[in-house]
């Protein structure tokens, strides 16, 4: 069956932020409730003045390219002066551009041109910990125990009768304790790494900053942010031990039994974010919350707390039609009592590539096809992450390139994050891809991946990048995709089937062997189903 043609809605073109969309009668409808986001791992993206690292000017040089995508915005991981411990995410001044990434008026001009391609930009917020080489942090390890200086961190007495013993049991999500002591005797709290100490939220003095930082990339024209560590910051009174755990995960959701996170007053927190954020009509903020249970996750998207929480559900998620429809319907449960619409993640840089999980090769690629067309089925917002519309897997690195503090703090047992986490490939047979002018990059790329670049797939109808394209543009034009609920429909064994309320149909067949195709016109199909059915792996769009 050939598919059905489609053309991308052309994009509006203003000066500044994009107007909200409007919907019957009127109404403004928030623009974020069914965005595509496109997440941009910035040192990853495109490397702008050939260092090998990606930045500022890579992200603008490939802005034709995301508008021609299709994404509605995008989220920029951390640019800010850093010593680089957590590539970015121990952060020493908020309010600036580090310089491997360019500079202040590179980031203007880049969200100018975006908003005059019709993209929102949002960029990362990490409230909950500063770097070690913040002008807070130094400051307070020159002043003295229980000074102002100090109070802003959360320093601690050791245990013990000489205070040689950490203040508790808690673990770093790195590896290791989460405590590191300082020459006086004092110690201080990191739940990532030492560089990275945790902020001290119950002093007001914070949470002006915090305040101050949103404002200063508000007043910029940025359209909102992505919270880091969103379950974070706010830390039990007394900060008592809590249940050993030999294991920590990075950010897995261990119960009310870890103290580290999902604390009472972190919400506290979150309604001062959502008073700033109302301060700038149209803007908004999505939380990183890695809270696995329906109800704790709703708590954080209450009509005065964030407008949007990643739910991590369909990352997780097993390739089985039990995996994926359990994956959703607690998606939309969560969201159900919330003025939020569920948000949905396939991959990001903390998480192997979904391509990867699925198998790799060309078993995890054609699952990959298909968990597209899941994904951007669904109601809601959605977030790609730079690479998955190039169908990129997770690359396996030797040990003598590896960066994560994963990889160090766990002396070698974890191999931390850097596999998902390579540059993209935009052109060309070798190594760099046309990601720098010079051949070696921050990480290595592999021999091999010129099928895999963006030029490479630009005019293959029946590559992952046009597949994304389709998928995108129909996405926005078509009528079928209103409403923000799914009907669940009866359908082959060991298949999935929803219809949305504007009759959109998705079927995804998991089943091993071919499906009959539903009646309906074929909108889009993640493989082919000409003889009238869905192979194995394969999703389908149909019009009811």
């Amino acid at each position: 069956m050939t598919l059905t043609p489609n053309t991308a809605l052309s994009r509006p073109r203003p000066e500044a932020r994009p107007e909200p969309a409007r919907g019957e009668g009127d109404e403004v409808l928030p623009w974020w409730r069914d965005a595509v986001f496109y997440q941009i791992y910035i040192r990853s993206f495109s490397d702008g003045n050939g260092d090998g690292v990606g930045d500022l000017a890579g992200i603008r040089a490939r802005l034709p390219y995301l508008a021609d995508l299709g994404v509605d915005a995008l989220w920029i991981t951390p640019f800010y002066p850093s010593p680089m411990a957590d590539h970015g995410y121990d952060v020493a001044d908020p309010r600036d551009v580090e310089p491997v990434f360019g500079d202040l008026a590179e980031f203007d001009a880049m969200l100018a041109e975006a908003h005059a391609l019709g993209i929102r930009v949002t960029v990362d917020l990490v409230p909950n910990h500063s770097s070690h080489d913040h002008e807070w942090f130094q400051a307070a390890m020159t002043a003295a125990p229980g000074s102002p200086e100090r109070a802003r961190y959360l320093f601690r007495d050791g245990r013990g009768p000489d205070g040689a013993e950490p203040p508790n049991n808690w673990p770093s999500v790195f590896g290791g304790p989460a405590w590191t002591r300082v020459p006086d005797g004092q110690w201080y709290l990191h739940i990532f790494a030492p560089e990275q100490p945790d902020l001290n939220f119950a002093n007001p003095e914070v949470v002006a900053d915090l305040e101050e930082t949103m404002r200063f990339w508000l007043d910029r024209g940025v359209d909102g942010f992505r919270i880091d560590v969103a379950h974070g910051m706010a830390k039990p009174e007394g900060l008592p031990d809590m249940v050993p755990m030999d294991d920590t995960g990075l950010l897995d959701d261990h119960g009310p039994g870890d103290h580290r996170f999902d604390q009472d007053g972190v919400h506290v927190v979150h309604r001062r974010i959502r008073a700033v954020l109302d301060q700038y009509p149209g803007t908004m903020a999505v939380g990183e919350v890695w809270v696995s249970d329906d109800e704790r996750l709703a708590q954080y998207l209450r009509e005065d707390e964030l407008q949007l929480a990643f739910n991590f559900k369909l990352l997780t998620a097993e390739w089985t039609p039990e995996g994926l429809r359990d994956a959703i319907t607690h998606s939309l449960a969560a969201v159900a009592g919330t003025p939020a619409p569920a948000c949905w993640v396939l991959s990001n840089h903390d998480r192997p590539r979904h391509v990867t999980r699925y198998g790799d090769g060309e078993l995890g690629t054609r699952r990959a096809r298909a968990a597209a067309l899941l994904q951007l089925a669904l109601p809601g917002a959605a977030y790609l992450y730079n690479g998955d519309e190039l169908g990129m897997p997770d690359v396996d690195l030797p040990d003598a390139v590896l960066q994560d503090p994963i990889w160090f703090r766990s002396g070698g047992a974890e191999r931390g994050r850097d596999a998902c986490r390579i540059p993209v490939p935009w052109s060309g047979t070798e190594p760099s891809y046309g990601f720098s002018t010079r051949p070696d990059t921050w990480l290595p790329m592999p021999e091999g991946w010129g099928p895999l670049t963006a030029a490479a797939q630009r005019d293959d109808d029946g590559s992952m990048l046009s597949l994304y394209r389709r998928a995108l543009a129909l996405r926005r034009s078509s009528s079928g995709f209103s409403g923000e609920d799914v009907q669940w429909l009866q359908a082959p064994d060991r298949c999935v089937a929803f219809r949305r309320p504007g009759g959109l149909v998705c079927l995804v067949n998991l089943s091993g062997a071919e499906v009959p195709l539903p009646e309906g016109r074929v909108l889009l199909a993640s493989g082919p189903v000409d003889g009238g059915t869905v192979p194995a792996d394969t999703a389908v769009w149909l019009q009811a």
